[in-house]
Parts: structure tokens; C-alpha cells; sequence
């Protein structure tokens, strides 16, 4: 099956979306901002803003939060889970994706990372899209 990558990031060996068939895999969203710098709030505002970076990377292949099949969330708080559901359920409150979530330390000093398969028909153009400096 080809695939075609989206985001090729330029220092870490790491792709934003891979398109493979009709799924696109959205690599783990950290809460960084428009501006590149992290977001240091607590875990509802980190959370928002790792949803909305899933967004963001979904958009230019025309799929939105609503093509998600699929989460895997990382917490490193176990008590940051209320919190987090309460800012997940802003963006998935009616036929949300199946969702793992584990607790367990992350590379960067933030409180969570999600992932994300959305489901949508695609052409697959075989190309490989670079970050944009």
C-alpha cells in the first residue's frame, strides 16, 4: 500500500500525518502554541491546545476532528484525568472516537500528548511534503 507523508519535520525523524489507504495517522500533538513555545497552563488548557494542533494538521487534507476513529492520549498525572475528559468532551461530545489513555512520563516537561487515526478517502499521491521554513 503507498503512503504519502505530510509534515516532514525537520530535526526529529518524524512525520505530522502519514496518509495510508483511507486512514491518516496524526503523530503525538504536544500543547505547543501558534507560536512554536509550549503551553505551560494546566491540563485543560494543554489539552485544548494539543486538540486543536490535531485540527490544525488535519485540516490542509480537508479532514477535520470529526473524521478521528481514534485517540491515544498520554497523561503524566493520573490526577489530571477529570480535567482532561472535561476538555476532550469540548471537541468530541456526540459520537466521540474510541480512545486509549495511559499515564507515563513524557520527552517534554507537559502534562499531556494525543495522537490521533482519522478516517477519510484519499487520494494517495505517493509525495512527501516538507515543514515550511
Amino acid at each position: 500500500m503507498p503512503k504519502t507523508v505530510y509534515g516532514v519535520h525537520p530535526t526529529v525523524p518524524l512525520s505530522s500525518v502519514v496518509n495510508a489507504g483511507d486512514l491518516l495517522f496524526v503523530s503525538g500533538q504536544l500543547p505547543f502554541g501558534e507560536d512554536g513555545r509550549l503551553i505551560y497552563g494546566g491540563i485543560v488548557e494543554q489539552t485544548r491546545q494539543a486538540i486543536l494542533n490535531i485540527q490544525a494538521a488535519l485540516q490542509p487534507l480537508g479532514a477535520g476532528l470529526g473524521d478521528i476513529v481514534k485517540t491515544t492520549v498520554w497523561l503524566t498525572d493520573k490526577n489530571d484525568f477529570a480535567g482532561f475528559n472535561d476538555a476532550y468532551r469540548e471537541f468530541f461530545a456526540e459520537g466521540p472516537p474510541a480512545r486509549s489513555t495511559v499515564v507515563s512520563a513524557l520527552v517534554l516537561d507537559v502534562r499531556v500528548e494525543i495522537e490521533a487515526i482519522a478516517y477519510l478517502k484519499l487520494a494517495c499521491p505517493n509525495e512527501v511534503v516538507r515543514f515550511q521554513s
